[in-house]
């Protein structure tokens, strides 16, 4: 069955940066595009970026835009959220997901505090 198993959240000063990893089973990982999503406490769960199944093409949400890079590896079944420049507004749960799947991981946490 699908699998998605994130990582690399935790607490991080404003300003700082965080390397978040997906790893992807279950499915023909390579095929596929990919999505990082995330929700902050009492909103609702907003997508970040996308990338294609070559890693090709990507977009980010204007609000992570030129701070956030989704990438991937697909011999390792792995997408990556590379985050930097950090804010508070950032802070919230992040999920990835394949769109072509009804399929959510269990999240990692990512805080941005002084």
């Amino acid at each position: 069955q699908v699998q998605l198993v994130e990582s690399g959240g935790g607490l991080v000063q404003p300003g700082g940066s965080l390397r978040l990893s997906c790893a992807a089973s279950g499915f023909s990982f390579s095929r596929y595009a990919m999505r990082w999503y995330r929700q902050a406490p009492g909103k609702e769960r907003e997508l970040v970026a996308t990338i294609t199944s070559t890693g090709s093409s990507t977009i980010h949400a204007d609000s992570v835009k030129g701070r956030f890079t989704i990438s991937r590896d697909n011999t390792k079944n792995t997408v990556y959220l590379q985050m930097n420049s950090l804010k508070p507004e950032d802070t919230a749960v992040y999920y990835c997901k394949a769109p072509a799947f009804d399929f959510w991981g269990q999240g990692t946490q990512v805080t941005v505090s002084s």
